[in-house]
């Protein structure tokens, strides 16, 4: 069986630059790392996965909206511009 209460270490690797924003937003918000990782791992587990929405900005309807208003100028031939290919 489990032992719930014991408390293990975990290794994360993220750049320093990373690591040091995300403690300055967690100390604004009263929590350290520690706690800020626990309770994403509580949440995840509540959750049945990430407690977020993952999402390629690509798919977004302001990227699909543009990328359509394109797609007509070109299929009309309207701000169509050649471009030099690059190796």
């Amino acid at each position: 069986m489990l032992d719930t209460k014991k408390k293990v270490s975990i290794s994360v690797k993220t750049s320093l630059a990373d690591k040091e924003r995300a403690a300055k937003l967690f100390d604004d918000l009263g929590l350290n790392l520690s706690t800020a990782i626990n309770i994403f791992i509580k949440k995840s587990l509540l959750e049945g996965g990430l407690p977020f929405e993952v999402k390629d900005s690509f798919y977004s309807e302001a990227n699909q909206a543009e990328l359509n208003r394109r797609f007509k100028a070109i299929s009309k031939n309207q701000n169509v511009r050649a471009h030099k290919l690059i190796d």
